[in-house]
């Protein structure tokens, strides 16, 4: 089974650019919009089953019509070439207020064929030209939502509450990964910090503050493959069963990537 895993596109991001002679747009708009094609181009010409993305589409919460669209007509092409796309939420997909729909959530509105969306902790069932898989899908999530359940934090610290949510992401995600069928190939999706990770760009970035996992608390022997996203630096975190991978930002957001490996990460699971 043929799976591509990226994330971090950040559309929207426009420094160091001036506007197109013949558009207008920004020419940043066009290097990202760019890469975000040679992962199209290669996921269809090699016919791949599953395109998996872990998260934070745009640079903005609140993306302008433009980068919505452009965004869509690459989702679009996944999609009419019947490969199954896979789109979860990361913190800068998350709108500000909780009644508000994320920038994601119009794939699920509109119910289009092959794209499917995670905007909760869940499990996925897909189908695909080599058979089912599961993804255990781990997005964003708020603290806000985690805090909200019951707990008295009236005089812990800012370390104990992160601790209490590190605890409980941990434990909800061993208990569904505990639900998975063993005779199906199951991967995990999750935007989030992992503290062993280097960290790039994307701490400059940061909507507010981080919450994170360890890597034995994510690195599960049910899982075939974890896909990171969150992180800009592409790494590999796990080398062992599961394979624990930070695919990192598709294009270069500022200087301080400069040096960094860009682009998507290339799967093959094989029974």
């Amino acid at each position: 089974m043929h799976i591509i895993h990226f994330s971090d596109v950040h559309i929207g991001v426009e420094n160091y650019s001036k506007p197109d002679s013949e558009t207008g747009l920004s020419t940043r708009l066009k290097d990202f919009l760019d890469t975000f094609d040679e992962l199209v181009d290669f996921s269809i010409n090699e016919n791949v089953d599953l395109v998996v993305f872990s998260g934070d589409a745009y640079k903005s919460r609140d993306p302008n019509q433009t980068q919505q669209r452009e965004f869509a007509k690459r989702i679009m092409r996944l999609s009419q070439a019947k490969i199954p796309v896979f789109l979860l939420t990361g913190n800068h997909d998350v709108p500000h207020v909780v009644e508000r729909a994320s920038s994601l959530e119009i794939y699920r509105t509109l119910e289009i064929e092959n794209v499917y969306t995670a905007d909760t902790l869940g499990i996925h069932n897909i189908d695909t030209k080599n058979g089912p898989i599961q993804i255990l899908a781990l997005p964003w999530i708020r603290k806000s939502n985690l805090l909200a359940q019951g707990v008295d934090l009236e005089g812990k610290s800012h370390e104990e509450i992160n601790l209490e949510i590190q605890n409980r992401i941990a434990n909800s995600v061993q208990t569904l990964a505990l639900q998975l069928d063993p005779k199906i190939p199951a991967i995990c999706s999750a935007h989030i910090t992992i503290f062993e990770s280097v960290t790039s760009t994307e701490v400059s970035m940061m909507l507010g503050s981080d919450h994170g996992l360890s890597t034995n608390q994510l690195a599960l022997p049910c899982f075939d493959y974890v896909a990171l996203g969150h992180i800009h630096k592409h790494q590999i975190l796990n080398e062992e069963k599961p394979l624990m991978v930070y695919s990192g930002s598709l294009q270069r957001v500022d200087f301080g990537e400069e040096k960094d490996t860009k682009g998507f990460c290339s799967i093959i699971l094989d029974p």
